[in-house]
């Protein structure tokens, strides 16, 4: 049985208004793009991937969970995550929907470079497998979605100088391609090119 899709982490979820529509507007349009190159979708089996998100604040602002096979999202996808514990592996959200999967991934990324202002988290088979042991790679034996993957991200930060590649292959979760950069052009563009 795959274990695709399921949230890891304990999660404080607090239900709130959506993000406003000027906040999120660039981030849909990027999400638009990755969609329609399949780099964001829903399995055969309707388990959504992908997930996309911005510095915000002390945390960030990513997509919710489950929302890899909407089609054209909106303000209501996204959520606020204001706190990360990789220790006791839980997060604190805000908003309509609960954040992805992949939220203390991305959390991981904007704690150990300032500079991130936007990350991508992606399935591509093909790009992965060119990927894979060329591009920052992660171990593959630890697992999306949990505090040991935030501490591999750390881990490659620290061994790898992360900050001029701005691309990772994750070798545990098979397809997952992980980009960040500066803003999301600078991101999604390395998906896109």
């Amino acid at each position: 049985m795959t274990d695709e899709g399921y949230i890891k982490y304990h999660c404080q979820w607090i239900r709130a208004e959506p993000v406003e529509l000027e906040v999120v507007q660039e981030l849909c349009s990027w999400r638009g793009k990755l969609f329609a190159a399949g780099l964001i979708g829903a399995d055969s089996n309707g388990v959504g991937f992908g997930n996309i998100s911005i510095r915000w604040d002390q945390g960030c602002i990513i997509s919710g969970t489950q929302t890899g096979g909407i089609a054209t999202i909106g303000p209501e996808h996204f959520t606020k995550v204001t706190q990360v514990d990789l220790a006791a592996n839980f997060l604190v959200c805000s908003g309509p929907i609960q954040a992805s999967s992949e939220a203390m991934t991305h959390a991981a990324i904007y704690r150990c470079n300032a500079a991130v202002q936007a990350v991508i988290h992606v399935h591509d088979s093909h790009r992965w497998k060119q990927l894979l042991h060329v591009a920052p790679t992660t171990d593959s034996a630890v697992p999306y979605g949990t505090p040991e993957m935030a501490w591999e991200i750390e881990r490659l930060f620290r061994e790898k100088s992360l900050g001029n590649r701005n691309i990772i292959a994750m070798a545990g979760h098979t397809d997952g391609i992980i980009t960040f950069g500066g803003n999301l052009q600078e991101s999604g563009s390395l998906l896109l090119s």
